[in-house]
């Protein structure tokens, strides 16, 4: 009987437990749709204050583990908890660097000492496996936070039996966040001096934690095909295009799934009325909720609303949106966004809100249920963003008969067929340049095919009927582990 494939994934937030976006939903939902698959898989992130206080179901699973660090004998505990559908949590404890509010800095900027966070955090979950008598087959590393780990597997651990059959795979969530640090820091890190060089982790006289994960890794993933084509272009690879460049026979993208138990119109419970492809009668009372929820008239519920839920930067196309809120103001339709980030966005939706009443409703804050009931309630939902390495709201509004209008980018470019009015085929709208006046065109694209209930009708339906599921990303993951492995082997 072939023993099934050992996989550890660390991640710094886990889903439901501590996020700040949409990696905290990959790494709650993806180990679950593996362990489906048969594997052996197990998760690791910080144990933050977020974990402390929303999370009841912890346990001490290790006490006073020791690990020589920082020119000194470091000591705290390994707690445990438990994922979807079982899948063991393991919770890296030190209160002086993951006590705090925030994960990865305050609304001021970044903490001060995030090279000892995540080296901690790296240099732990080796320790970890070895207490665990768990060798893994890959470590699934994602984001700048665990970028040191293929590093120490090439370096410190290279001649550690333990490891000597464990290959990396680094997932890019997003490109923009790197890690980069001072030169100083390198000694903090324990690397060795000889991966401090162009071919390595320096980075233009500083150290890059994204950049390392990228050397280093046996398999690199990103989020979807096209943004894996997107970061190595100098518009979209921050610098690090060139490396991707070098790498690219080891590069992937694979698209995120949905997490349909969670997001689902038939089964949703934080939604006034449930609701699928064969009876939408739903979606009119979720309509009238929502509407309730913000405060906008019913009339409105005659009139299109366009929906938003996402983190205010400019990233996610709020400078383009910004520009075109007074026309879009001129409009017959509703408009309601959820979502905190940027002040300089807080203030304008404010001033909009407070401008238009009886057309706008804004809710500067993270708010899960309103988050489900803006899926359900809306008829359009905007994502014009810059860049977007994969996306999953509009997959969750594909699900909720809520059309989708998108910048041709990254995963919406993937995962968003364009309406086309002589076939009747497609599955939203999208639009090319970054720029107000595309935005503008698709917006009048979408409200004209809205005014022709047939067709609409028929365009929810096709979108509703779109399988995201994470079972097939899953299915992609495990033959790049397998790649991974080999690649470890030829290596």
């Amino acid at each position: 009987m072939t023993e099934p494939l050992r996989v550890f994934l660390l991640s710094p937030e886990v889903a439901p437990f501590a996020k700040t976006g949409g990696l905290a939903d990959v790494a709650g939902a993806l180990p679950k749709a593996l362990k489906e698959m048969g594997c052996d898989i197990r998760v690791a992130m910080p144990y933050y204050r977020m974990v402390r206080k929303g999370s009841s179901m912890v346990s001490v699973l290790y006490q006073d583990v020791e690990i020589p660090l920082f020119g000194e004998i470091l000591r705290d505990d390994i707690f445990l908890a438990e994922a979807d559908a079982g899948v063991p949590l393991y919770l890296i404890n030190k209160d002086e660097y993951f006590d705090r509010e925030y994960l990865y800095g305050t609304p001021k900027g970044d903490y001060f000492d995030n090279v000892e966070r995540f080296t901690y955090f790296s240099r732990m979950a080796f320790l970890l496996c070895k207490r665990l008598g768990f060798q893994p087959d890959v470590f699934h590393c994602n984001d700048w936070q665990t970028g040191l780990v293929p590093a120490y597997l090439r370096t410190v651990y290279n001649g550690d039996s333990f490891f000597s059959e464990t290959s990396s795979l680094f997932t890019i969530h997003n490109i923009a966040y790197q890690g980069i640090f001072d030169e100083s820091k390198l000694e903090v890190t324990g690397l060795p001096k000889k991966t401090y060089h162009p071919d390595g982790i320096e980075y233009w006289g500083k150290i890059n934690f994204l950049k390392a994960g990228i050397v280093f890794s046996d398999i690199i993933t990103t989020v979807s095909r096209k943004y894996s084509r997107e970061i190595q272009t100098p518009e979209f690879g921050y610098g690090l295009e060139g490396v991707l460049r070098d790498r690219s026979d080891d590069l992937y993208g694979i698209l995120n799934g949905a997490d349909y138990d969670e997001w689902n119109p038939k089964t949703d419970q934080l939604i006034a009325a449930n609701y699928d492809e064969n009876d939408l009668s739903g979606k009119a009372k979720c309509k009238e909720d929502l509407l309730a929820e913000f405060k906008l008239p019913m009339s409105l519920k005659k009139l299109p609303i366009l929906g938003v839920i996402s983190r205010l930067a400019n990233q996610k196309g709020f400078d383009l949106l910004a520009e075109s809120m007074g026309e879009l103001m001129k409009m017959d339709l509703g408009f309601v966004l959820l979502g905190t980030g940027d002040q300089k966005y807080h203030t304008l939706f404010e001033r909009i809100a407070k401008k238009y009443p009886n057309k706008a409703g804004i809710k500067i804050a993270y708010d899960n249920t309103l988050a489900h009931k803006i899926e359900a309630g809306s008829d359009i939902f905007l994502m014009p963003s810059r860049y977007e390495p994969c996306g999953l709201n509009q997959m969750y509004s594909l699900k909720y008969g809520t059309v989708p209008l998108v910048r041709a980018t990254g995963g919406l470019d993937d995962t968003i067929e364009d309406y086309n009015p002589k076939t009747g085929e497609g599955t939203g709208f999208k639009f090319q340049s970054y720029s107000a006046k595309d935005f503008l065109k698709a917006v009048r694209r979408a409200l004209a095919v809205f005014r022709d209930t047939d067709r609409w009708k028929r365009l929810m339906m096709e979108g509703m009927k779109a399988d995201f599921s994470w079972q097939r990303a899953a299915s992609d993951y495990m033959s790049l582990y397998g790649k991974a492995k080999a690649h470890r082997v030829v290596r």
